[in-house]
Order: structure tokens, then sequence, then C-alpha cells
């Protein structure tokens, strides 16, 4: 059984090269190419969460190697750019720890410089919960569980496939805009027999995926893997929002 999968954007870790370079470089060297992507990638941005994928990537490609936050937020906060000021915006949504709230105050000082910020930074990192639900295979081995998010009248998911025979923890992560997600899961469940279907509250949907996250990440598959990595920036920020 596997989770019905929403379109996602271009992801850092659909392109082996480009991770490559993250994975080797220097803090300096990696500064450099998360300000050269930004000024690429965030042009090109006219939504909250196309930035927040972005930002989850560049989580995932600072790696924890040493303090991200020590590593990335004083030189991006030097560069005073426009860029620099949406890259620090994006890492404040969904980052954690001492990364998020380093990138929140220096993307202050920014603002209180004059450094303006891009029009699509309004309301980022807060979307509203909206309906949630799970299905799974009737033998208890895999679940997926769905949260839907909204920023004004536009929707998006987070789907995450748990792997119970794994301790319940985490073997793929998808993020894409609602559409219809809701309906055919739905539909798949009244045609299949072995799939259950259930909606559940907010607060279920958070206690799962607060086991999830404690229970750690399981991919198998080398797609699986990058989508993980990719999209755990984003997951936890988006976990934080719902309802206990």
């Amino acid at each position: 059984m596997t989770p019905q999968s929403p379109d996602e954007p271009f992801s850092l870790f659909d392109d082996p090269e480009l991770e490559a370079v993250f994975s080797r470089s220097s803090p300096a060297d990696t500064l450099a190419a998360v300000l050269t992507e930004a000024r690429v990638v965030l042009s090109e941005i006219d939504n909250p969460l196309d930035a927040e994928l972005w930002g989850s990537d560049i989580v995932a490609a600072l790696g924890s190697g040493s303090d991200p936050a020590e590593a990335i937020v004083p030189a991006t906060e030097r560069a005073g750019t426009p860029e620099a000021m949406a890259t620090l915006l994006v890492l404040a949504a969904v980052a954690s720890g001492s990364l998020r709230g380093a990138a929140r105050a220096a993307a202050d000082r920014l603002a209180a410089a004059g450094v303006s910020e891009p029009s699509w930074t309004e309301g980022l990192g807060a979307p509203t919960p909206g309906q949630c639900w799970c299905y799974g295979d009737t033998r208890g081995q895999l679940e997926a569980v769905t949260m839907s998010f909204w920023y004004g009248d536009q929707g998006h998911v987070v789907s995450v496939l748990l792997d119970r025979d794994q301790g319940g923890g985490i073997k793929n992560i998808w993020v894409g805009e609602s559409a219809d997600v809701l309906e055919r899961t739905r539909r798949m469940s009244e045609i299949d027999p072995k799939v259950i279907f259930e909606m559940i509250t907010q607060a279920d949907a958070r206690g799962r995926m607060d086991r999830a996250i404690a229970a750690g990440e399981c991919p198998q598959l080398p797609e699986e893997v990058g989508s993980v990595a990719s999209r755990r920036a984003i997951l936890r920020a988006r976990t934080a929002l719902l309802k206990r």
C-alpha cells in the first residue's frame, strides 16, 4: 500500500549534483550556494508554500554537522540584500531551534535597516490548519496521515507514511496542493476493502505526528530518503500548528 501523493514542486533532493555540492561544501561555500540559489529560486516564487518548500530543502542541505545558525545566519544578514532577507524569513518559518530564532532576529534587524520583503512573505509560516484524515492497510503495517492547511483560499496537504513494522517511524513525506486529495482517498477506500479510512481531529493528527517524529525515520527506497530529508523541516513546522 502506498498513499495518494500530491504533485510536488522541485526539490533540491531531486538533483543529485546540487545535493552533492551542499553535502561536501565548507560553511562559506554553502552560504554562497544558498544565496546564489536564492537569487534564482526566490525571484520565481510567488506564494508562501513554494518558499517554505525551498526553505525546507535548505535546512536539510545545511545538515547537522555544525550549528547552522552560526554557519549561515550572520553572513546572510551581512549580505543585506532582498534575497538575504527572503532567505532569513523562510528559515524563520520552517526551521527549528537556534536556527529559527537567529533567522527571525536577523530578519527583524534587516527590516529595521530598510531592506524590503517580498510580497509573498505575508502570513509566511502561519497557514490555518484544516481537516485531517488517515488511511492504512487492514494488516496494520502502513498508515498514511494527511493534514490540510490553508493560506486564504489556497490549500495544501502534508501527508506522512508511517511504517508500523518499524515502530511507527516516518517512511515518506509528501507536500502538495490539496485539490481533490481527500475525495480521491475516500474513493480509494470505498473500492479497496484492504484500505481503512478515517477522518481524525487536529489533536489526533498532532499526537500521531509527535509519536512518529519521536520514533524516528525509516525510509528505504532512494526516493523515500530524499523526500523525508527534503520535507522534514516543513513537517515539523506544520505539526506545531495543529491543535493539541
